[in-house]
Order: C-alpha cells, then structure tokens, then sequence
C-alpha cells in the first residue's frame, strides 16, 4: 500500500467529481476487478446443493481476502436465480463484503438473470472517459443445476458481452443442460454430480481464477478475456466440448 501526499488528496477532493459509487480518493488510483456470481437458487437446489453453494462462496471469500493483489482489486457481487432474479449483494469491495442468506424455490429464471447482470453492469462498473480511468472488464461465473424456465433468448439478447471480460457458465449435476449454456457463452464447464465435494472444487477453481486474474491485471494490464488465461480447473470441474 502507498500513501498519497496531503496535497494530492486534497486535488483528487477539490478537482474531481467523485463517481456515486467512489466512497475516497483512493478509488481514484485502483481500478476494481468486479466479478459477479449468477448463482441458481431454484427449487431443484434445495438441500446439500444450496448449503454447499453458500459453503462455496464463504470459501472463496475467505480466500481471496488472503490474497493481497484480490483484497487490493477484486469487488464480488451476487445474483440469484429462483422464480425471479435479484441481486442480494451489490458490488462490493471484499472486506466489507457480507454473504447473503440464501433460500431455494420456485423455477429457474435464467434469461432474467442475465437481463439484470447487464443492468447493474452498466450501473456499477465504472466507465473509462478521457479523465478517468474505469474499472477492469468484470468476470462472470454462473452456476446452475437445471435448465431456464423463462425466455433465456431475451436475457442474451439484453446482455451486451462486449463489456464483460469473460463469461464462465457451470452446468452441475445430471439435470444442466451444457447446450443452453453455450447459447450464452463459450466458456462452459460442467461437474458430473451436484454434490459438496463438486460444489466446493468449482468454486475452489472460482478463487483461483479470481487471484490468479488480479495478478495478470496488475501486471499486464489488460483485461482477461479468456478461459485460457485462467488457472486449468480440477478434476471434478471439465470443460465441456
């Protein structure tokens, strides 16, 4: 961490206008990695696979605040998907972040999910302009069990992908369907059972694929835009074909 002159906080507070969403000046110098979890929470999820979803994104935070460039960069937001999408935590830096309660019920609205992500894209990530510099393109994992019992086309035809960096689906359990995955993005991988130990290797494989993100950022400093340029997910996580 490095600390800013008196002088230049004063600047950055008397010269620009602070974004809506920018709490102190050192928004104004870190660009944010924003990653969004698109997480089923349908009826189908009720039980071990819910409780191990919740398990999940409690291990991946505790992980990532461990990682200094991931604590330094990363902002996590959560998205469910039962009857009705709702974001239950808006973007968030990861030390202030809470993990919502969860519930599992009614169907699976997908293309509704999708719709919102683009929605609170545009509201949340903050744009490049001649004066600023914007956040990073976010990364977006989704996890689903089932298949979409809404109009998934609208909800692709809503999300413009061109803001994203990269789009990762997970078809878990026998009953995901990797065919509708694949109408929203390439990146699609699959866990053969909707079990704990499944569960926890995607979102495991989640983390490091946030942390090893951050360092490439800050290094290269380009965005990351491909399933290559992730960590190789585990065993239990395959890439589907």
């Amino acid at each position: 961490m490095f600390v800013l002159h008196s002088r230049v906080i004063n600047w950055f507070a008397n010269k620009i206008k602070f974004h809506p969403t920018y709490k102190n000046y050192k928004d104004y110098v870190m660009r944010r990695l924003p990653v969004y979890l698109l997480l089923d929470t349908s009826g189908s999820m009720a039980g071990e696979p819910l409780t191990s979803m919740v398990n999940g994104v409690q291990t991946l935070l505790s992980s990532l605040r461990q990682d200094p460039h991931a604590l330094e960069t990363a902002a996590l937001s959560v998205i469910e998907f039962g009857s009705e999408a709702t974001q239950s935590v808006p973007l968030t830096e990861l030390i202030t972040f809470q993990l919502p309660e969860m519930q599992a019920r009614g169907t699976t609205a997908m293309g509704a999910a999708l719709a919102l992500l683009n929605d609170r894209v545009n509201s949340e990530v903050i744009k490049t302009t001649p004066e600023r510099r914007g956040d990073w393109r976010p990364l977006v994992f989704l996890l689903t069990d089932g298949i979409p019992t809404d109009d998934l086309q609208a909800g692709i035809n809503a999300l413009d992908k061109s803001k994203l960096g990269i789009f990762v689906a997970c078809a878990a359990g026998p009953h995901a369907d990797t065919t509708q995955l694949k109408k929203i993005t390439e990146s699609v991988v699959q866990l053969d059972t909707l079990d704990s130990s499944g569960i926890a290797a995607f979102f495991k494989w989640v983390s490091d694929s946030v942390s090893t993100s951050s360092a490439k950022i800050d290094l290269s400093k380009k965005d990351v835009t491909d399933l290559g340029e992730l960590p190789p997910p585990p065993e239990e996580v395959q890439i589907a074909f």
